[in-house]
């Protein structure tokens, strides 16, 4: 679909197996910026090239003008297909520093980040070509710019992106929404990129990578909703934090999530880790920036 002069959103289903009785159902977005040149904001799952080559080819253009491709992070759901569609369309490769290394080796990702049916959601590794940092300006062309604001939290290197002349924010997986599983790396860096995001005047509509569209201030609601949310489950976490040595960490990980109204069977490793980084802060000495 269409969201604005630009922009066009895709969104891919896909299902991740958290064991092998339990398999959710996921989606992710995927954006295309138009212009002269096709550009493209994350890759979705391995196998959605096809259904993005299609969409561009129903909306008149050919899958061989891709440019460049932009990936928000290097978590498998937003590379899935980044191998294929480089290797068919030959456009050109971004990211942030602290994401290629698990971008340009897809095995060192999975020993690092183990996710249930990795490999049937990432369809290889490959080369970045170019690195970015915050505030980078990339021209796309004359008249269209994207600004980079580095948002870690979710992942070290998670990067949102400002099309400038159509003042929409691609936020990948910066902004939780209320009640979905938590997955982040670091809750601390996740609260302040929130923070950073909110702080961005005149987003007239922020494109996430597991919501749908928000114009305006529906924009803004949506990052303080969840920067709400991530302060809630700080507080259930750090409310619970004796129960840690007391449980083994499965268990106290589903007891967390049952206490935010998320069913136990949510309950992986990715989820664990997210609950853990809580914990930093009361292993933090007094007088330190999480202290206060």
């Amino acid at each position: 679909m269409q969201i604005t002069e630009h922009i066009h959103a895709l969104k891919i289903p896909f299902q991740v197996h958290v064991n092998a009785a339990t398999a959710l159902d996921r989606f992710v977005y995927v954006y295309l910026i138009y212009g002269r040149k096709i550009y493209l904001i994350d890759t979705g799952v391995a196998g959605t090239e096809q259904t993005i080559f299609e969409y561009i080819k129903q909306t008149g253009r050919d899958p061989a003008e891709i440019s460049l491709m932009i990936l928000t992070h290097s978590h498998p759901d937003h590379i899935g297909a980044a191998r294929a569609i480089k290797d068919l369309a030959g456009c050109s490769t971004a990211a942030h520093a602290s994401e290629i290394p698990w971008i340009e080796d897809i095995e060192l990702q999975y020993i690092e980040r183990t996710v249930p049916g990795f490999h049937s959601l990432v369809g290889g590794s490959l080369e970045v070509d170019q690195v970015l940092k915050d505030g980078d300006i990339i021209t796309l062309e004359d008249d269209l710019e994207l600004q980079v604001y580095h948002t870690p939290g979710h992942s070290s290197g998670s990067i949102s992106l400002m099309l400038l002349p159509d003042k929409a924010l691609f936020s990948g997986d910066v902004v939780p929404l209320p009640g979905d599983i938590p997955i982040y790396d670091d809750i601390f860096t996740s609260l302040d990129s929130l923070k950073k995001l909110e702080a961005i005047e005149e987003i007239r509509v922020m494109l996430s990578a597991w919501d749908e569209p928000r114009k305006n201030q529906d924009a803004y609601n949506t990052i303080d909703a969840g920067l709400k949310y991530l302060q809630n489950i700080h507080e259930v976490v750090i409310n619970n934090a004796a129960a840690y040595s007391a449980l083994s960490e499965p268990r106290w990980c589903r007891s967390i999530l049952e206490k935010l109204g998320i069913p136990g069977a949510a309950a992986n490793p990715l989820v664990g880790r997210s609950f853990k980084s809580h914990l930093n802060l009361l292993s933090d000495p007094p007088g330190s920036s999480r202290s206060n």
